[in-house]
C-alpha cells in the first residue's frame, strides 16, 4: 500500500508520566528549569548494586485511571501508559463515541513490557511452587499488553501493534504510527512508549554489563551526558502517550495541533550486540534517512534532542554521528540530553523526548543537558549546558538508539497551516 503524499501528520494530544510529575506540565516545567527527577532508588534494596539511584515514578495512583481490580490485572508499564493515554486523549479533547473506532490505531513502544512482575512469579515459583503462580502473570508480563490494555480500556478496534526495538521503541512506535495514517489505514493513532523495568532482575542485568552509573555523589548529579565524568545511565521508568490524527481528520474536529511529525529513519548497526557503532555509522543513517524523508534541509534544523545517554561510549560515538550528518554545521545546532534530568527509560525515552520537542517548538525553549561540569574533548558540540535557552525553533530532530543497533530519529516541525 502506498502512502498518501498529500497526507501531513499532525499531534493533537499527549499524556506523561514521569519522575519529574505524571502530567505533561509537570514534566516540561521540571525539564525549563533545569529540574533533577533522580534521587536514591527505593524500589529495590541497593544492597547489591553497585547503582544506587533512580528516575522512579513516586506516589503513583492507578485507581486515578482504572478501577483497582483492573491494576492488579495490569503490570507497572501498562498502567503508565493508560495512564498517560487517559491524559492524551483528554488533552486532545477526542469523544470516542463520535469515532470510527475502527480507524483508530494504537502503537506502543516497550522494550521489556513487565519485567518486575517477571521478578515477583518467578520468586513466588520458587518459594512456593509454579501452582501457585498468578493466572495474571502472562496477560500481565507480555509485552504488547500495553497496547491491548489501552484497546480494551477505550474500545479501540483498527490497527494495533507493539515496537520492540529496546531503548528506540518510543521513538520508532511514533514514526510507525504516522506510516500507518500516511497509508490511510487510521485516522488517529495513539502512540507512544512505557517502562517498568526498575526491578531486581533488571538492576542486575545492566549492572552486570556495567551499564548503570555507580556515582556516589548527590543523585541529582548521577547521570551527566557528554561530561567528562559520566560513567553510565541512571535507570528509570515512565510513559509518554501522543495522538497523532491526520491533519484533515484533526481540522474537521477542530483540535488544537501542538506540532506536525515531518519525518522519520530507522537503521540497524549490524555490528553489536550492546554497543553503537564507534563511527556513529548506524546513528547518521538513521538522522539521514528521517530528514530525507521529511524533506528537510540540514541547514534548517534547529535543535537536536539527543540520545545522550550518560554512558562513555553512547556520548561519543552520537556527537560522532551528529558530526558526520551535519559536518560544520554540527558545531551551530543546540543539542540537549532529556535524560540528564530524567534519566532512561528505555522504550519510554523516546515518547518523552518527542514531547520534550514538541514544548522546545511551542515555547520557543530549548531545555538544557543538566550536569555539564567537565566537558568532554570527544564530546565537543553545544549541548545547552545546565540552563535552559531561548530560540525560536521550527524544526527538531529527536534521536533513540537502542541495544542490538537499533536506531530510529524523528523530524517534527512547528505547526504552520
Amino acid at each position: 500500500m502506498t502512502n498518501n503524499i498529500d497526507t501531513r501528520v499532525v499531534i493533537t494530544g499527549m499524556g506523561a508520566i514521569t519522575c519529574l510529575g505524571h502530567s505533561v506540565s509537570e514534566f516540561w516545567s521540571g525539564l525549563k528549569n533545569s529540574e533533577s527527577g533522580i534521587e536514591e532508588i527505593s524500589l529495590v534494596s541497593p544492597e547489591g548494586f553497585p547503582c544506587k539511584v533512580s528516575g522512579e515514578i513516586r506516589n503513583f495512583d492507578a485507581s486515578k485511571y482504572m478501577d483497582r481490580k483492573e491494576a492488579r490485572r495490569m503490570g507497572r508499564f501498562s498502567q503508565f501508559a493508560v495512564a498517560a493515554a487517559h491524559q492524551a486523549i483528554e488533552d486532545a479533547g477526542i469523544d470516542f463515541e463520535k469515532e470510527d473506532l475502527d480507524r483508530v490505531g494504537v502503537l506502543i513502544g516497550s522494550g521489556s513490557g513487565g519485567l518486575p512482575e517477571t521478578d515477583q512469579q518467578a520468586e513466588v515459583r520458587v518459594k512456593y511452587g509454579p501452582g501457585r503462580m498468578s493466572p495474571y502473570y502472562i496477560p500481565i508480563m507480555l509485552v504488547n499488553m500495553a497496547a491491548a490494555n489501552i484497546s480494551r480500556t477505550f474500545g479501540i478496534t483498527g490497527y494495533t501493534n507493539t515496537c520492540i526495538t529496546a531503548c528506540a521503541a518510543g521513538t520508532q512506535a511514533i514514526g510507525e504510527a504516522s506510516e500507518i495514517i500516511l497509508r490511510g489505514t487510521a485516522d488517529i493513532v495513539v502512540t507512544g512508549g512505557t517502562e517498568a523495568g526498575i526491578c531486581e532482575i533488571g538492576m542486575g542485568g545492566f549492572s552486570t554489563m556495567n551499564a548503570l552509573t555507580t556515582w556516589a555523589g548527590e543523585p541529582s548529579k548521577a547521570s551527566r551526558p557528554f561530561d567528562s565524568n559520566r560513567d553510565g545511565f541512571a535507570p528509570a521508568e515512565g510513559g509518554g502517550i501522543l495522538i497523532l490524527e491526520s491533519l484533515d481528520h484533526a481540522k474537521v474536529r477542530g483540535a488544537r495541533i501542538y506540532a506536525e511529525i515531518a519525518g522519520w529513519g530507522v537503521s540497524s548497526d549490524a555490528y553489536h550486540l550492546v554497543q553503537p557503532h564507534p563511527d556513529g555509522l548506524g546513528a547518521a543513517k538513521a538522522m539521514t534517512r528521517a530528514l530525507d524523508n521529511a524533506e528537510i534541509n540540514l541547514n534548517e534544523v534547529d535543535y537536536i534532542n539527543a540520545h545522550g545517554t550518560s554512558t562513555p561510549i553512547n556520548d561519543k560515538a552520537e556527537t560522532t554521528a551528529i558530526k558526520r550528518v551535519f559536518g560544520d554545521l554540527a558545531y551551530s545546532v543546540p543539542i540537549s540530553s532529556t535524560k540528564s534530568m530524567v534519566g532512561h527509560s528505555l522504550g519510554a525515552s523516546g515518547s518523552l523526548e518527542a514531547i520534550a520537542c514538541v514544548g522546545s517548538l511551542n515555547d520557543g525553549i530549548l531545555h538544557p543537558t543538566i550536569n555539564q561540569e567537565d566537558p568532554d574533548p570527544d564530546c565537543d558540540l553545544d549541548y545547552i549546558p545546565n540552563v535552559a535557552r531561548e530560540a525560536d525553533a521550527k524544526v527538531a530532530i529527536s534521536n533513540s538508539f537502542g541495544f542490538g543497533g537499533q536506531n530510529a530519529c524523528l523530524v517534527l516541525k512547528k505547526f504552520t497551516n
